[in-house]
């Protein structure tokens, strides 16, 4: 499993110019599958995303989670966060999980962070348009 976290101001995704997701602050996170990932692996993002504290305090300390700011989560599907470009010009996706785990997998993770935050999703197999203000930048690799 590969995830892309990006603290953010606002975001959204559209799906054939039609807007299907936003939220204001909070986190939008791209999440891609790899062969044999098992649902203890999102469990296990899905605790520590809710859990990292990276939003400042009065002092600019990074002192909050989302939780206590009441943020939200946007979860995008990007299976090409699993692209290998190590050969060619072209790049593979063969450690990317088949459509139907990597789907069975993303509503899984949409699902729990919907028991603890307020969350949306972009749709999966779809070709999203997604939209942003990053907040700070601040962006993380997980």
């Amino acid at each position: 499993m590969r995830a892309i976290l990006q603290r953010v101001v606002s975001a959204s995704v559209a799906v054939d110019a039609q807007l299907i997701a936003e939220i204001a602050r909070g986190y939008v996170l791209l999440l891609g599958f790899e062969q044999g990932d098992e649902e203890a692996q999102v469990s296990w993002l899905v605790d520590k995303v809710l859990s990292l504290r990276l939003f400042a305090n009065a002092q600019g300390k990074l002192d909050y989670d989302i939780l206590q700011i009441n943020g939200s989560v946007l979860v995008v599907p990007q299976f090409t966060l699993l692209a290998d470009i190590q050969r060619g010009r072209r790049p593979s996706f063969g450690a990317a999980a088949p459509p139907d785990d990597a789907e069975r997998l993303y509503n899984t993770a949409v699902a729990g962070f919907g028991q603890r935050v307020p969350v949306q999703s972009g749709e999966f197999g779809a070709d999203m348009q997604v939209s942003l203000v990053n907040d700070g930048p601040f962006t993380l690799i997980l």
